[in-house]
């Protein structure tokens, strides 16, 4: 029996993102609350997810993008959610990072890609609020 994904609605973040690399078990200040950040401390680098002007000047900051929400909530066990919007990305060539929370997804593209982003999205049959 196959599945089908519902119709996802996604909203574009106001804030330019920066992905942002330092040495493993950096301490690292939470950003100003309000916008999505994401913090990873992994055993080979701690990994900083945050609005552009909260980079930490220390880190290696990769600089430039653009943040979509997935606006729904879905249960652990509906599967196809994340891979229906990064599916359409890949067949448009563009690059992403990705991630969770409990909640939900968020999905990174690099700011001259937002536009081709939001066409695939949409002709994937998602909502996509600029």
């Amino acid at each position: 029996m196959t599945q089908t994904v519902p119709t996802l609605t996604l909203s574009l973040l106001a804030s330019p993102y920066a992905i942002c690399r330092l040495p493993a078990g950096t301490s690292v200040p939470a950003p100003a609350p309000g916008a999505f950040s994401l913090l990873v401390q992994a055993v080979e680098e701690t990994t900083l997810v945050c609005p552009h002007d909260q980079a930490p000047v220390a880190a290696e900051v990769d600089a430039g993008w653009r943040c979509f929400r997935i606006e729904q909530s879905f249960d652990f066990s509906v599967p196809g959610i994340l891979a229906s919007v990064l599916s359409p990305l890949a067949k448009a060539g563009i690059g992403i990072f990705a991630t969770s929370t409990f909640s939900t997804d968020y999905v990174l593209v690099k700011e001259q890609d937002v536009g081709r982003a939001m066409e695939a999205l949409r002709a994937a049959g998602h909502q996509v609020g600029d």
